[in-house]
């Protein structure tokens, strides 16, 4: 499914993550998870991150962790893009509040919101990974 960011529709596989606001680099390889089946396995059972630097839930309006085995970071967007929650560090086993007006969340290492410094308000251009960052084929 094709998610709509940053004036166009995105058919891809991995997703380079960019806060526009601050000109950081959330992930240069971003997993798509866009069906049903892909966003219930998400990140549950792994053992890190596996090649990735996070997962986009599309549709989602909040997650969990649990059965997780480490803490995570999570924004939730709307639909251009917009961070309009930020939860940094979510234990293992806890579940976030529903933000109603999300369109995606964008789960990633912990400390990575942190590291570079995305807050509520700020805008994320979600665009498809570069061909060496991944496959962005379906």
């Amino acid at each position: 499914m094709p998610f709509a960011a940053s004036g166009f529709m995105i058919y891809c596989m991995y997703l380079e993550v960019i806060n526009r606001a601050k000109g950081t680099v959330l992930g240069s390889r971003v997993e798509v998870a866009d069906t049903a089946r892909a966003r219930t396995r998400g990140l549950l059972g792994s053992e890190g991150w596996l090649g990735r630097d996070g997962l986009l839930l599309r549709p989602c309006r909040n997650v969990h962790t649990v059965g997780m085995r480490y803490p995570i970071d999570v924004a939730f967007l709307n639909r251009e893009g917009r961070v309009l929650r930020a939860l940094e560090g979510m234990a293992p086993g806890r579940i976030s509040p529903l933000v109603l007006r999300a369109r995606c969340a964008l789960e990633l290492p912990s400390g990575r919101l942190r590291e570079t410094r995305t807050e509520p308000g700020d805008l994320l251009l979600l665009r498809p990974a570069p061909p060496s960052a991944g496959d962005n084929t379906r």
